[in-house]
């Protein structure tokens, strides 16, 4: 059962919590209407799309996105406030516990990662559709794939390779399927270019070679132009990491077992975005933890100096997640474990600062 001082502090931490989130989306959604309001003009976006469609659906992703930040930063708020008040030695001189003290903020984390879980892996997915759809019309210039030298497993006989891809144009240069039976190449397509035609749903290879191989028996074909099935289409060639932003959880786990199965090279991107989504909770506890044993004691620099700690440190976090996130797209870092290194790391600061905490 909650007591008055649970109550009390539950209600006030998420009353700041969710009154800076409100302040900064109106001071978020002013400044970028002032950067897009060009493009919106100029490409005449209707106003009830920039209103409903796009800003409103910004919201929840704005709110998931900056959560721990803004929600450590409203915990170090109220707690340097109490403390500042002295409510805090009132409280523990009355015979409760710093742990018991704490037990109402960690309730209150406990609460706001739950909403973060429904928010990355079921809503947002969600509202992102529409509102990347609203970007791509209305603001951002089309995609265009930036990937060179891309191999593509298509299934488990067949694998593709193309030099570079041009998506506006459905154009690829230097093409190359290999076709295997047994660890044995049977058949080997080549071509300088290959463009897809919508119409048809096929592949005109251009400049081309094919090769079919029964043990010594080789058959040559050569040509200019010839259509074809090769058995994929040009979304498979798009490396497009913007569009995982779109995929519920069990969404996304499909999607990195057929990522997996190609070849891509994308995969531990998308394992980072997978174990973000389980493990991010768990940091609105941590950061908790340090906001409340780091803002609990008064001091002379008072709120303003609890604040700009904690600031700090939240950005600090923030930028190891980054980095690790780094060492596993760019190195041999396992996604997981770059994950879960910011939140253990932060975790363990937070223990030390929960034994120097008042008591």
């Amino acid at each position: 059962m909650l007591k008055k001082l649970d109550k009390y502090i539950i209600k006030q931490l998420l009353a700041a919590f969710f009154l800076a989130i409100a302040l900064i989306i109106l001071i978020v959604i002013v400044f970028d209407i002032s950067e897009k309001l060009d493009d919106f003009l100029e490409r005449k976006a209707p106003i009830n799309a920039i209103i409903f469609t796009y800003y409103l659906n910004f919201i929840p992703y704005f709110v998931n996105m900056f959560g721990h930040l803004f929600f450590f930063i409203a915990v170090i708020f109220l707690t340097s406030r109490m403390a500042a008040r002295t409510e805090i030695i009132a409280i523990l001189s009355s015979g409760i516990s710093f742990h018991r003290f704490l037990r109402p903020f960690i309730i209150s984390a406990i609460f706001i990662g739950i909403i973060n879980i429904y928010l990355t892996n079921i809503l947002i997915p969600q509202v992102n559709k529409p509102r990347i759809e609203f970007e791509r019309l209305y603001w951002r210039n089309p995609y265009k794939n930036q990937s060179n030298n891309i191999h593509i497993q298509i299934d488990k006989k067949n694998q593709i390779y193309v030099q570079s891809f041009d998506n506006i144009h459905n154009i690829g240069i230097r093409f190359t399927k290999e076709t295997f039976d047994k660890n044995s190449i049977v058949k080997k397509i080549s071509a300088r270019n290959i463009k897809y035609d919508t119409i048809e749903h096929k592949w005109m290879l251009i400049d081309y070679t094919i090769r079919e191989i029964n043990g010594l028996h080789e058959e040559l074909e050569k040509g200019e132009n010839k259509k074809m099935d090769l058995g994929f289409v040009p979304n498979d060639l798009n490396i497009y990491t913007t569009k995982i932003e779109t995929m519920t959880f069990t969404e996304l786990n499909k999607f990195i077992e057929k990522e997996r199965f190609k070849g891509s090279k994308e995969v531990n991107t998308y394992l980072i975005e997978k174990y973000q989504r389980l493990f991010n909770p768990l940091a609105f506890i941590v950061l908790t933890i340090i906001g409340v044993s780091l803002s609990s004691r008064k001091t002379r620099g008072g709120t303003g100096m609890h604040l700009a700690l904690g600031i700090t440190l939240a950005f600090t976090f923030i930028m190891m997640m980054k980095i690790t996130s780094v060492f596993s797209t760019k190195g041999n870092l396992h996604p997981m474990i770059s994950v879960l290194i910011p939140i253990i790391a932060f975790f363990i600061i937070g223990i030390y600062l929960l034994k120097k905490a008042p008591k």
